[in-house]
């Protein structure tokens, strides 16, 4: 017979808020991807008809892009993760010089949850001693202790997936004429859209039709505002 491991558990549900982190930047790099790199090449192309510039304007909107993402991300989360550890830091210091009043505050955390005196202390004292640290990041603090801000790992998947969503209109522009580069672009730009928000809300488990919408707009709304930019400053040039 086979043996069931201890800490699996007798219920397993499947929850998927806990996707909502990386999920997040997945779909905001693809759609920032499509709406940036459409409309930079729509707003080249009202000022200019060369194929030239209009693909030169979308390949450097794609490196600069991505490039921009990555290092902001990586910004962004190199700062989190100092956070975090600095925290962790200032806990296992107070661990070691005030373990009495740490055993405490972790059972008042307890009882604010909803256990009594004695159970909270129980419960407490037995995570106290398996692992002070942890246990504390994780109830005190609200930190994964053994899963920390990864800035290398954000940036690189940042960085791909807006290089993903800015291949769409590129890739649109390429294989079509100068007379129909609009269309292309538009059309193609606008079902990746709605593509990725409907994709982002089944992962995640919201409303495909409503997240698919909610791209579909803004990002028509950005590329055509772009293109009506670009139409009157090539009008005037």
């Amino acid at each position: 017979m086979t043996r069931t491991n201890h800490f699996e558990s007798p219920h397993e549900e499947k929850h998927r808020s806990h996707r909502a982190a990386w999920l997040r930047a997945s779909i905001l790099g693809v759609n920032d991807g499509i709406v940036s790199t459409s409309s930079l090449m729509l707003g080249v192309l009202a000022a200019s008809q060369s194929d030239t510039a209009i693909m030169t304007a979308g390949i450097a909107g794609l490196v600069a892009g991505a490039l921009s993402m990555a290092a902001g991300e990586y910004v962004s989360v190199a700062s989190q993760r100092d956070s975090e550890k600095a925290d962790i830091a200032i806990e296992r210091k107070s661990l070691k010089e005030n373990p009495d009043e740490e055993l405490k505050e972790l059972a008042w955390i307890y009882e604010k949850r909803g256990l009594n005196a004695k159970l909270a202390h129980q419960v407490a004292k037995q995570l106290h001693d398996h692992d002070a640290v942890v246990a504390h990041a994780r109830d005190e603090l609200g930190i994964d202790h053994e899963a920390l801000a990864r800035p290398t790992q954000a940036a690189l998947a940042s960085a791909a997936a807006f290089s993903v969503g800015a291949a769409v209109p590129i890739m649109a522009a390429l294989f079509s004429t100068t007379s129909l580069g609009a269309w292309a672009i538009t059309v193609s730009s606008l079902v990746g859209l709605a593509v990725s928000g409907a994709i982002g809300a089944h992962v995640g488990g919201g409303h495909r039709a409503k997240a698919s919408a909610r791209v579909f707009v803004g990002g028509g709304l950005a590329m055509a505002i772009t293109y009506l930019i670009g139409h009157f400053i090539g009008g005037i040039i």
